[in-house]
């Protein structure tokens, strides 16, 4: 990963972007792309499109979504202890004593979140598997009226955003989920633009994935894309505890998994693995046999259908404030996707 790539990747994780209060990582991505793209528009819903070659007529989308999972405020008791609800598919046992950011109008408000200590909890509560709801956000703030001087009902909530590298090339982050897609479909523009491809490429930023795959759905309605990749985490499963059999044998640094299953277009597919293949990029594959919950799910059924793909980057505990990858796979799904359009032929026919 070149120095620059490097630099825009630890930006990308250091700014928050719950799901739908993406715009301050959409500013980066705007500024990142501005030095490489024909054009980076940004539409109402806030996807951000960064095109090359835009005069192409076949059209090509990369989708990787920006978003990631928070915590909405939605009270704030007497005391000045602060509640919330979920923003995307959160294990609740993961936000006990964490340390939290609450992401107020005049800036970033530090917290911790967490529930009674354990020496006071009942023979049940011991038991029971704790709920959202039984969670609270400490600011050290005397009462409610110092509170409400800092946050409203509504601001959005993450983990204490921060990055660091392990050994063998690994790297952790509580956002690996997606900025990982976001940074592959960006870095793949960039070295797209200097292969001469002779079809257009809209890689998106997309918004609301976690909620619902919104944002796919809007902006692959707009570009009316001839083929739609989606980039997104995936499970490692090279940890303990996980199931090879049913979730397949996913290593990091073993590079980018090209999925197959009814979701994808099999030429599409095809041509991945081919691509990357003829190039000396290691690959993996994962088998998915229901419709992706992800960004390549909504490309698909766009319109009167896109031919679709999914490219997984493998994500060690998913969805926690320590999601680990290999920043080698990232550099070679980003090769890997450049290749794959800059040798698209504009007259391609992925017609099953």
């Amino acid at each position: 990963m070149e120095a620059a790539a490097h630099k825009f990747f630890k930006s990308l994780l250091l700014t928050p972007s719950p799901s739908g209060y993406e715009a301050p990582v959409q500013a980066l991505v705007r500024g990142y792309a501005d030095s490489f793209a024909d054009s980076v528009n940004t539409d109402v819903h806030g996807n951000v499109s960064i095109v090359v070659n835009q005069a192409a007529e076949t059209r090509v989308m990369l989708a990787g979504h920006c978003d990631q999972i928070g915590l909405l405020v939605t009270q704030i008791d007497d005391s000045g202890f602060i509640y919330t609800q979920t923003i995307g598919g959160w294990d609740p046992q993961q936000l006990l004593g964490q340390r939290m950011t609450i992401w107020g109008d005049a800036g970033p408000v530090p917290a911790v979140i967490s529930r009674k200590p354990i020496h006071l909890l009942t023979p049940s509560e011991r038991k029971t598997v704790v709920e959202t709801k039984d969670l609270w956000l400490d600011i050290g703030a005397n009462d409610q009226e110092e509170v409400q001087s800092l946050v409203r009902i509504g601001d959005a909530v993450t983990f204490e955003l921060g990055y660091q590298e392990l050994r063998n090339g690994l790297a952790n982050a509580p956002k690996m989920d997606n900025t990982t897609g976001l940074w592959v479909v960006v870095e793949a523009a960039r070295r797209t633009s200097l292969k001469n491809p002779s079809c257009a490429l809209h890689a998106v930023s997309t918004v609301q994935e976690e909620i619902g795959l919104r944002g796919a759905q809007t902006s692959a309605f707009g570009i009316e894309p001839y083929v739609g990749i989606g980039v997104d985490v995936t499970h490692a499963t090279d940890c303990p505890s996980i199931d090879k059999k049913q979730q397949g044998d996913i290593k990091l640094g073993k590079g980018p998994v090209i999925f197959r299953g009814p979701n994808f277009n099999q030429k599409v597919v095809q041509r991945m693995i081919d691509t990357a293949e003829s190039n000396d990029l290691p690959y993996q594959l994962s088998a998915l046999g229901r419709a992706a919950p992800n960004d390549s799910n909504a490309i698909q059924i766009s319109r009167a259908g896109v031919a679709a793909g999914l490219i997984g980057i493998p994500n060690r505990y998913m969805h926690s404030a320590v999601e680990t990858i290999s920043l080698d796979d990232l550099d070679v799904a980003a090769e890997l996707l450049a290749y794959f359009v800059s040798e698209l032929p504009a007259d391609i026919d992925f017609t099953p």
